[in-house]
């Protein structure tokens, strides 16, 4: 894409994510839900501030900060109930709960500690408390038109930036090196920040599945391995790609051929209603069939929005039902001890007929 980046309107949250988790929550028994996981926060509210609860009842949807955040839940969720708490929010937030009558009450069990549970049990005596998971990653999990937009925006960002580096790279960089110069260019363009710590491993490094980078200086003739994202908007792209300093040998050849083929496989069949396991057996089945399963250790994918792994998976142990709306990875890779890995990766939202892929940057093996 030339020129800067396309401008993505900021819009507040679908009302339809808080429809859909009161309908759950009626589904499950719960009088209410309160949201203490900051993406779970944002998702429902647009609340963007690093400290608040959520509570969410039947009727009511209350947003609890601290007089930081007053006046930034003013603009930017100026539809949700704001409370301002005291120091301590568990006393605030047990004001809310007596006068809303709630009696049972769902918690975040991935994101309230043992030390939090013995708090709120102290100070909510008569409250029912219930350890809820994947309440609102479940809703989170299919993508609404609001946040295709934004993740598109970001997968294009991912692009440009690979394009930039083929320009760039050179042998005697530093891996580190390489990492500032792909997380300036994001930033320049319009990310955040990048989605996570930047991967980039040369020669022999490149068989760590997430070797961060280092001052180890890329060598003619290596693969080295790009793995990164923008974290744009609040959204995430993740993309990767492989490449050769130099004339890459046979057996450079031979494997990225098997990972490409592996990666293009599950791309051309992957579809809602498979379950993860299936998707990713899709790219397993072709790395096994050439002999090298033994060197493919992790999942072809995850899904990926505000976060940079989450619902669904694509894994060898996942029965997660894939959903049209749903944005995950794409990324079978080959990683030999000693010589260097290969892995292609993709974003790619699935659609009624199967999927679309988001990320576009070349996949044929380049030699810079």
């Amino acid at each position: 894409m030339n020129g800067a980046q396309r401008e993505v309107p900021v819009e507040r949250p679908e009302p339809k994510r808080l429809e859909r988790l009161r309908r759950r929550l009626r589904e499950e028994g719960y009088e209410a839900l309160l949201v203490t996981n900051p993406y779970n926060r944002r998702y429902l509210t647009g609340f963007t501030g690093s400290s608040g609860y959520v509570l969410v009842t039947e009727s009511r949807q209350i947003l609890l900060s601290d007089f930081r955040y007053r006046t930034q839940a003013g603009f930017e969720a100026p539809d949700v109930e704001f409370v301002e708490h005291a120091a301590r929010a568990e006393e605030t937030i047990g004001e809310c709960l007596r006068s809303l009558g709630v009696t049972r009450l769902a918690i975040e069990a991935e994101s309230v500690t043992v030390a939090d549970l013995r708090k709120y049990e102290a100070a909510w005596p008569g409250v029912q408390l219930e350890p809820v998971e994947g309440l609102v990653a479940a809703l989170r999990a299919v993508k609404d038109d609001v946040e295709l937009a934004v993740i598109r925006e970001a997968a294009r960002l991912a692009d440009r930036t690979f394009d930039h580096l083929l320009g760039w790279i050179r042998p005697g960089l530093t891996e580190r090196e390489v990492a500032i110069e792909i997380e300036m260019f994001l930033r320049r363009h319009g990310a955040s920040s990048s989605s996570f710590d930047t991967i980039v491993a040369s020669g022999e490094r490149s068989a760590l599945p997430h070797g961060v980078a280092t001052d180890r200086r890329l060598g003619v003739g290596e693969f080295v391995k790009l793995d990164f994202g923008a974290y744009y908007r609040g959204y995430c792209s993740d993309l990767t790609r492989t490449i050769v300093l130099g004339k890459p040998t046979d057996r450079q050849r031979e494997l990225y051929a098997v990972v490409l083929e592996a990666q293009e496989t599950c791309l051309r069949g992957i579809r809602p209603g498979m379950t993860g396991r299936e998707a990713d057996a899709l790219a397993r089945d072709v790395i096994r069939r050439y002999g090298y399963e033994e060197l493919f250790g992790h999942g072809t994918g995850h899904g990926i929005g505000l976060e940079i792994h989450e619902a669904p998976r694509l894994s060898p142990t996942s029965e997660s039902v894939l959903a049209a709306g749903m944005t995950v990875t794409v990324e079978p890779g080959i990683y030999v001890p000693g010589f260097g890995g290969v892995r292609i990766e993709d974003d790619v939202v699935l659609t009624a007929g199967g999927a679309e892929t988001l990320t576009a940057a070349p996949k044929q093996l380049i030699s810079v």
